[in-house]
């Protein structure tokens, strides 16, 4: 591929003789030779002693330094991913290195104007407007003891339960003063169903089937919970009133008509975003298509590798490690990376595409433009500007986000 260059160079003479003798004092300063102090042994001592080949090692770090920012100034290179290395040649006189560099590879984008996408118009239904107010009321329900009466769904139970398989206990299938909301699918299907009009204090039998999607050794097997209801609890719904609103902090709400402009207000802000967020992705989708590029593998590995490293700081975020997503999962670092390319792939054409129309529209920002940006961001986070640079890496960082944002709101302009 045109992005892949291989490139041989050989360092030799006073830098690599520099190399070997910064390799020579970083080894010798700890080590004890006959007839000498801890660290003072002079070079041809240490050389015969230990043998040159023991300072190659440290001396090949520093001169792959030296080689690889010699090649990326005369070549004038922009590595896209991080460059392989091979020794392939080393002596008292020299070291020969092999660079395999890959840059971004060429992008032709056919069209990225008047694609045909259309957003969505957001409407909001009555029946909408009256199932979020239930949710609002069933999320300050206050919940009390149903002393007489059914268990009915949306009831929280009180129960104590003991499962058996083959007539042998089921581990983990017992539990004593357990609360169950009925509805909530907490249970196998049949169990939360077959509590529903009992009463206080009833026993029991749910003669049940494991469904064929668990664990391999119980699916499909016949299982039977002897269950005692000790406590039904209802959810008792506040009233539509001034109190009820002034709970949700609605302090300036008087009326219900007033109450159900606010709800459909925040059903329609809400909507409007999912809805943005939707023609944001059509939009992108649709121009990726117009989109011509040949990725290297190892570019969508590294962004893969990105990935993984971001869902290993989120699953880290709630204390599990990614470990724990392969065994709850049953999968392996190989199969998420597999699954992982597609979209690994779609970000880069997405990317490529904004880089291309950003150079296309020729957008750029002042220096002055991207501080203020930069100050903007670190108010929003709760921090200095400074440890913000530090997070982003540098502000050049903030200004490419500047021009990729900028490059999409002209998609989507120009759609």
């Amino acid at each position: 591929m045109k992005n892949v260059h291989e490139i041989e160079i050989k360092i030799e003479g006073e830098k690599w003789s520099k190399c070997l003798d910064d390799a020579f004092k970083m080894k010798n300063k700890d080590l004890k030779i006959d007839g000498f102090r801890k660290g003072t042994a002079p070079k041809d001592v240490y050389i015969k002693k230990m043998g040159i080949n023991s300072l190659y090692d440290e001396a090949i770090n520093e001169a792959m330094n030296i080689a690889y920012e010699q090649i990326i100034k005369e070549q004038k290179l922009v590595p896209f991913t991080t460059p392989s290395v091979d020794v392939i040649g080393i002596s008292d006189g020299s070291v020969i290195f092999k660079f395999t560099i890959i840059t971004k590879p060429d992008v032709k984008v056919t069209n990225y104007k008047k694609l045909g996408v259309k957003k969505e118009t957001v409407k909001v239904t009555k029946d909408e407007i009256n199932s979020e107010i239930e949710n609002l009321r069933t999320n300050l329900a206050e919940v009390v003891l149903k002393e007489k009466g059914k268990v009915e769904n949306g009831d929280t139970v009180v129960i104590d339960f003991d499962g058996l398989v083959d007539g042998k206990p089921l581990d983990g299938g017992k539990g004593e003063n357990y609360p169950l909301e009925i509805g909530s699918h907490t249970f196998i299907p049949g169990f939360e169903e077959g509590l529903i009009g009992h009463k206080q204090d009833e026993e029991v039998t749910l003669n049940l089937t494991f469904p064929n999607e668990y664990v391999e050794n119980l699916k499909n097997k016949p299982v039977t919970f002897k269950v005692k209801i000790h406590e039904i609890k209802t959810k008792k719904l506040p009233e539509i009133n001034e109190e009820f609103y002034e709970d949700l902090g609605l302090e300036n709400i008087k009326t219900k008509e007033e109450f159900e402009k606010e709800v459909e207000k925040t059903i329609k802000e809400r909507k409007e975003a999912a809805n943005e967020d939707k023609f944001i992705d059509d939009i992108l989708n649709k121009a990726v298509e117009n989109v011509e590029v040949e990725i290297n593998k190892e570019i969508i590995e590294d962004e893969v590798h990105h990935m993984i490293e971001d869902y290993e700081r989120r699953l880290a975020s709630q204390g599990l490690k990614i470990d724990d997503y392969y065994r709850i999962t049953g999968t392996t670092h190989e199969d998420l990376h597999k699954q992982l390319e597609p979209e690994a792939t779609k970000r880069l054409k997405e990317r490529f595409l904004l880089e291309y129309i950003a150079d296309e529209e020729k957008i750029d920002f002042t220096d002055k433009e991207v501080d203020k940006k930069a100050t903007e961001l670190a108010e929003n986070y709760g921090i200095k500007k400074e440890e913000l640079i530090n997070a982003y890496g540098s502000l050049d960082i903030v200004k490419y986000d500047m021009k990729m944002h900028r490059a999409l709101e002209i998609l989507k302009e120009n759609n």
